[in-house]
């Protein structure tokens, strides 16, 4: 039996609303701040679509009027599942903008999980959209998706913490100084940081490490230099011989 869920959140955003569509209504946009490889088709009746890893998900663009209302929604699995994405937004005087934020649809059998996951990491996914108005206006990021397995949830945090040189607990506002072997140095300061997933931003892109009770280590990265080819390749080499 499906379990119907809603999570609605609001930011204000340091950006207009034509700037804060960029981000969440295009490809290109959501590549810079959200998941994935993103296609958007602008216009209703569109196809948004993102692959994450080689896994395709297609949604069907309900609402799209530039500047103001963007929505989507996935098909209906047999089992009654499906997920439905609506972005409202604001001007503000100064240049800001409000964006309301409501995410629903419906749940499976183990949907408290899924439910809490889903309403733990919505505000960190505003904290990076924020971050990215904030410090890349205009820019557009590689996206790059790695990983990997290791024994467990905590083993796996202890072993990003070591090798990218953290303080122990990671806090938000604490300076990066990391040479991952292979890659480029890290030099940044961490901007979020919950029981899950940390966020470092340096001056050529975010980097995000998420890791599960369950072992499961994922990395969501948006680089925004001038050589960001091999990346994803690089860093997916470098996660699993960490873990492994």
């Amino acid at each position: 039996m499906g379990h119907p869920f809603e999570i609605e959140l609001e930011a204000t955003l340091p950006a207009s609303p034509d700037q804060v569509w960029e981000a969440i209504a295009t490809g290109p946009g959501i590549d810079s701040w959200f998941m994935g490889r993103n296609e958007v088709e602008a216009r209703t009746g569109g196809i948004a679509a993102m692959d994450t890893g080689g896994r395709r998900e297609e949604s069907v663009i309900t609402a799209y009027e530039p500047g103001k209302h963007f929505a989507t929604r996935t098909g209906t699995d047999e089992d009654g599942r499906f997920m439905a994405f609506e972005y409202l937004l604001e001007g503000r005087e100064g240049g800001s903008t409000v964006l309301r934020v409501v995410h629903s649809g419906m749940l499976g059998d183990d949907w408290q999980d899924e439910y809490d996951a889903l309403r733990r990491g919505w505000p960190f996914h505003l904290n990076t959209l924020r971050e990215y108005l904030t410090h890349f206006p205009g820019r557009i990021a590689a996206p790059v998706f790695a990983v990997a397995m290791g024994s467990s949830g905590q083993a796996v945090r202890s072993a990003l913490v070591r090798a990218l040189a953290l303080p122990d607990p990671v806090a938000v506002g604490a300076r990066v100084q990391a040479e991952p072997a292979g890659l480029p140095a890290l030099d940044g300061e961490v901007v979020w940081a919950d029981d899950e997933r940390f966020e470092i931003r340096t001056a050529d892109g975010l980097y995000t490490f998420h890791h599960a009770p369950t072992g499961l280590a994922l990395m969501f990265h948006h680089l925004f230099g001038p050589d960001t080819a091999g990346a994803e390749v690089a860093w997916q080499q470098w996660l699993t011989s960490l873990l492994g």
